[in-house]
């Protein structure tokens, strides 16, 4: 019981997608072949056709699957009144979220090209709107809207950019969410007519 235990080993699907999104976040998107990947599985080509016909199919289970609980906190939000408690509980759960999806995240950051061409860039510009439509008011002046963005984006950035930054990452990530509050109390407390 005291060895390290292997992540989801049972399951090959997601066998397959955490060994894929480590050799993309490693080595590329373009330069990573399914070959490679069956290879590090020690299984045959055919096995892995099994769950996935294409690359492309498995970074988009892996982005469906560690993003699903974005699509059910932006539907959670959009039944709840548009209170500042409200706002800051979608912050909170939007950290824990892209906490759990870091590793997509970071595959993201090194392949922005190849996200782009692909469906996962459209998708993720999208649920980023639909959180920042929670998170400001409908008739926010545009400052205001700016801080909703750069809210979200401050959350990015703490997982992000200061990977490499010294520190807990938990502790960065709690800074990045304490600037993201500040940035969406200011913006709601100034009111839809822009006084404070």
């Amino acid at each position: 019981m005291g060895s390290t235990p292997q992540p989801r080993r049972g399951n090959t699907r997601q066998r397959i997608q955490d060994v894929a999104l480590r050799l993309f976040a490693e080595q590329g998107y373009e330069k990573t072949s399914l070959r490679e990947i069956a290879e590090q599985l020690q299984v045959t080509k055919a096995a892995l056709y099994y769950h996935f016909k294409t690359k492309e199919d498995i970074l988009i289970s892996i982005f469906e699957d560690l993003n699903r609980p974005v699509e059910e906190l932006i539907a959670w939000g959009e039944g709840q009144p548009r209170t500042l408690e409200t706002k800051k509980e979608i912050l909170v759960r939007y950290s824990e979220a892209l906490k759990a999806a870091a590793p997509l995240f970071v595959f993201m950051q090194e392949n922005q090209a190849t996200v782009r061409d692909l469906s996962i860039g459209h998708t993720m510009k999208h649920r980023v709107i639909a959180l920042v439509d929670l998170i400001k008011d409908p008739d926010a002046p545009l400052t205001d809207q700016v801080r909703c963005f750069t809210a979200l984006f401050a959350m990015h950035a703490g997982m992000m950019a200061l990977r490499d930054a010294e520190g807990d990452p938990e502790e960065k990530r709690e800074a990045a969410l304490e600037v993201a509050m500040e940035l969406v109390t200011r913006a709601h407390d100034r009111g839809p007519d822009g006084a404070a």
